[in-house]
């Protein structure tokens, strides 16, 4: 275990060798080695983050040009902010390219099959990067701590998984995972801002306040989860997601470092000039338009 954890904390400091200077620090292309960034002090958020999710552009095309397979798994805590992260990893990017998948309680077909068949329809083809917002992973966290699933069933997922995880390495997926911690005292404060906030209430289920109740149960299934999936072909990195706000920026820099991409950003275009000599529109008056509740002052 040890010697797992030891490869992990290599795989998170490690950058790639192909942008080492682009991601070095805010704006900075000196090459030398990354150094802590203190946000306000060092490094503006909002520019950080636009700066990364440019990168985050060019990973995209260089997915697509070189028409690789990319699964990234967001794992953790209730509240730990793996929704945020994925907001905004996919909010510059093409949703053809890049989708999230966020699977619901499976149906009564879903939970005759074999368990990880729903996954797999959702994986992805040629030039596709798929986020999954919690994952197969359910059955080694929720399910067996609230019991939903049998002692049987937890115990062959923990001899399959790993298997299952090297084969899709092998047929050529690039499998990414990451582990959203968060301590109890934090959570408990994100639960508290969302009962207060209407557009974030939704968020939280009964079933979230009973994984508050079995919170030694949920850490127990983590690490024992770990013991037997954190493999080298795809080993768990693990982001400190105390601050909401430097757990993105630090996982979408660590994103951008698993995969070696190249610019490929096009040409600028020119717009060509609008020839509107050659079509009379009907009067604009026949459309349907939508009342103007809102409109700038004249």
């Amino acid at each position: 275990m040890a010697e797992r954890k030891a490869t992990n904390q290599r795989d998170m400091a490690a950058p790639s060798p192909c942008r080492t200077a682009k991601l070095d620090r805010c704006g900075s292309e000196t090459g030398k080695p990354s150094e802590t960034i203190r946000l306000l002090e060092d490094c503006d958020y909002e520019k950080e983050m636009r700066r990364l999710q440019i990168e985050l552009v060019k990973l995209q095309e260089w997915i697509r040009h070189r028409g690789l397979k990319v699964v990234v798994v967001f794992e953790g805590r209730d509240a730990a902010g793996k929704g945020g992260a994925i907001k905004r990893i996919t909010q510059t990017l093409n949703p053809r390219v890049c989708r999230v998948v966020a699977l619901g309680t499976p149906t009564d077909r879903e939970k005759t099959q074999w368990y990880f068949q729903r996954y797999i329809a959702h994986l992805p083809a040629s030039g596709e990067m798929v986020l999954f917002d919690r994952s197969w992973y359910n059955r080694a966290g929720v399910e067996h701590v609230m019991g939903f699933c049998t002692e049987a069933e937890y115990l062959e997922f923990m001899h399959s998984c790993p298997e299952f995880e090297r084969m899709l390495v092998r047929a050529g997926i690039i499998l990414i995972k990451y582990w959203f911690s968060v301590s109890d005292e934090e959570q408990e404060r994100r639960f508290q801002a969302r009962m207060k906030d209407p557009t974030k209430r939704w968020k939280l289920s009964p079933m979230d306040l009973e994984s508050r109740r079995r919170w030694a149960d949920y850490s127990r299934a983590k690490d024992e989860m770990f013991a037997v999936s954190d493999i080298k072909q795809a080993p768990w990195h693990v982001v400190n997601a105390e601050d909401k706000k430097c757990a993105r920026l630090n996982v979408v820099r660590h994103l951008l470092s698993m995969i070696p991409y190249e610019d490929l950003t096009p040409e600028s275009l020119k717009l060509p000039r609008l020839d509107k000599t050659k079509y009379v529109r009907p009067p604009i008056d026949e459309q349907n338009f939508i009342p103007e509740v809102y409109r700038r002052k004249d």
